[in-house]
């Protein structure tokens, strides 16, 4: 699974590397959790060119009676991504990116019931995006309404394999338009862009357990051991 990750990177880096018209207004994040609003990449039919929006971690079906439901919701399984009712809508067509450049996983160790958390990156520290559906929910009490989203994840590629039996789907930038257009769903080009990164492009280091408390958003966290 995928339950923290890092957004460390100007606006200016971002426009560049997600072909954003204006620069996004960010600030470094080392920690972010789920249900905090993080950075995102969509398009609409109304808004076709793609652009940056805030969503909250933890995707909240439209027909969910119970928000919290979006807290048990932040990852989706690419191979049942279609079929799910809490992800088959979101699938066809509010498909986005969440914008990142690390991410943690921990790893359980021998004879221990301690983990030790990895920060994993690609070489370069450069932003990449992984694959993320998204979701409108209205408060059927107060009207107000949520945007959400999830993350995609895949089995694990050689770097991985030690460490989880499952990692987030990173999207290369070739498959960024398709994966954004609203209008296009074709299920099998889709289902082919959810697989595992290059392992060779990719570096991970075990870092402190500083990150396992949300709160500690420092840099402290990405240091390496």
């Amino acid at each position: 699974m995928c339950g923290r990750f890092s957004l460390n990177q100007t606006g200016d880096d971002l426009a560049e590397a997600f072909g954003l018209t204006t620069v996004p207004p960010v600030a470094p994040r080392y920690n972010i959790a789920p249900t905090q609003p993080i950075a995102s990449v969509v398009a609409t039919p109304e808004a076709p060119e793609p652009h940056f929006h805030l969503l909250q971690w933890g995707l909240i079906p439209s027909w969910a009676k119970d928000p919290t439901i979006g807290s048990r919701l932040i990852n989706a399984r690419s191979e049942t991504v279609s079929e799910k009712p809490s992800f088959r809508a979101a699938f066809k067509r509010r498909r986005c990116l969440v914008l990142a450049d690390g991410f943690y996983e921990w790893q359980k160790q021998a004879n221990s019931k301690a983990k030790q958390p990895h920060y994993i990156f690609l070489k370069g520290h450069k932003p990449f995006a992984f694959a993320g559906l998204w979701e409108h929910w209205t408060d059927p009490a107060s009207g107000s309404e949520l945007q959400t989203c999830t993350i995609l994840t895949t089995t694990p590629n050689q770097l991985m394999e030690p460490i989880h039996n499952r990692m987030p789907v990173i999207l290369p930038p070739e498959d960024y338009g398709a994966w954004l257009d609203p209008s296009y769903y074709e299920p099998q080009v889709l289902q082919a862009m959810l697989r595992p990164y290059e392992a060779e492009a990719m570096e991970r280091y075990p870092v402190s357990t500083v990150v396992n408390k949300p709160q500690n958003d420092t840099p402290d966290c990405i240091q390496p051991i």
